[in-house]
């Protein structure tokens, strides 16, 4: 699949989307997008129609008639407008109001009926569209979704990363799993992918946070929630900021350059880039060694018909790795994962030992 940008700057700075949450009014949408146009600091505008609730009863959208909202938006300021679709009744509206990009919603990507509905009320029309991810960490769904679309005939197609429902205690609305964007772009080398910090927040004071660490990751630009009066919007207030604090987010920001042409940096990255491909090649040996060692393990369990998980021995390990570990600058949450991995491939190779190879399918 070879994908067009939805949109390009001949500048290369990462492309700005911005606007509210919800559309509520004619003059809220229209003292914001005005707002926004003044400085030049956003390429699309946005501005949720049709708004899908977690539960009946909440503000879900005004609808149809926002649209003509969006065109006096684009008559008065010149700015490129976008709003979410979920069903073909959106889609045609929106085509026929003369917007100029679409999106896709985290709760319509998640459903492969809802978004198939969409691409086939795409078919034959050439329009931007931009995907954003599941509500749940599923990168072949979402890269499902963007195939749908796809095979629809749209080739001016991005991805949105707007972070993964979590149940538990997180500091983030949407927890980011930063590496799924990262796999969805080694899949799709050419797609434009956005991060929305805004929903991957929940709240202001980590925006600009989220923010540049997208801009680290080579992400090709932002999507944020931005309001005239953000404490009396009538969805998702507590993550919307003012256009002012819009700009100063954006000013503060650094926005890193993909690669450079400086030999003197090139070959100083490829110097370092062969060290750690050394270093990974030790690594692999290293674990190669330890799942033999874990495979005579499992044959002395066997002989003696004693049970594979030892959690007493599982949780010294991982208790001593947690101290080492810190004394080596790792962080507790990378040592965990790490020896948890290496855990669960050792007890799959002393299954293997134990009960044979279709133990572990």
């Amino acid at each position: 699949m070879t994908f067009r940008p939805v949109l390009e700057r001949a500048d290369k700075r990462p492309i700005l989307i911005a606007g509210p949450c919800s559309a509520e009014t004619e003059e809220q949408v229209l003292q914001t997008a005005r707002e926004l146009a003044s400085d030049g600091m956003i390429d699309l505008y946005r501005a949720g129609i049709w708004k899908p609730r977690t539960r009946p009863g909440e503000f879900e959208g005004v609808g149809a008639p926002g649209l003509a909202w969006l065109k006096k938006v684009k008559e008065e300021t010149g700015l490129k407008v976008t709003t979410e679709v979920g069903n073909r009744e959106h889609v045609f509206e929106a085509l026929k109001a003369g917007v100029d990009v679409l999106w896709i919603g985290a709760r319509t990507t998640v459903n492969p009926f809802s978004i198939q509905e969409v691409a086939d009320a795409l078919r034959g029309v050439d329009i931007p569209v931009i995907v954003k991810n599941p509500v749940n960490p599923d990168l072949k769904l979402w890269m499902g979704g963007i195939e749908r679309i796809y095979k629809a005939g749209i080739t001016r197609l991005a991805a949105i990363h707007r972070g993964f429902s979590f149940h538990g205690e997180t500091s983030y609305r949407n927890v980011p799993h930063w590496q799924i964007p990262i796999d969805l772009r080694r899949n799709f080398p050419d797609i434009q992918i956005f991060c929305d910090n805004s929903h991957i927040c929940g709240r202001r004071d980590t925006l600009q946070e989220v923010a540049q660490k997208a801009m680290d990751l080579n992400f090709d630009g932002l999507m944020t929630e931005v309001h005239p009066t953000p404490d009396e919007a009538w969805s998702d207030a507590a993550q919307q900021i003012t256009p002012a604090q819009y700009k100063l987010m954006i000013e503060s920001m650094v926005f890193p350059q993909a690669n450079s042409a400086d030999p003197i940096f090139v070959q100083h990255m490829n110097d370092l880039r062969h060290e750690i491909d050394e270093i990974d090649e030790d690594l692999l040996n290293l674990l190669g060694r330890r799942m033999k060692i874990a495979e005579k393990i499992g044959e002395y369990k066997k002989e003696n018909n004693i049970a594979v998980l030892q959690t007493s021995r599982w949780n010294e390990i991982l208790s001593k790795a947690v101290k080492h570990g810190a004394k080596k600058g790792l962080s507790e949450d990378f040592v965990t994962v790490v020896l948890k991995a290496i855990h669960d491939e050792s007890i799959n190779h002393q299954i293997r030992i134990m009960h044979g190879e279709e133990a572990v399918k």
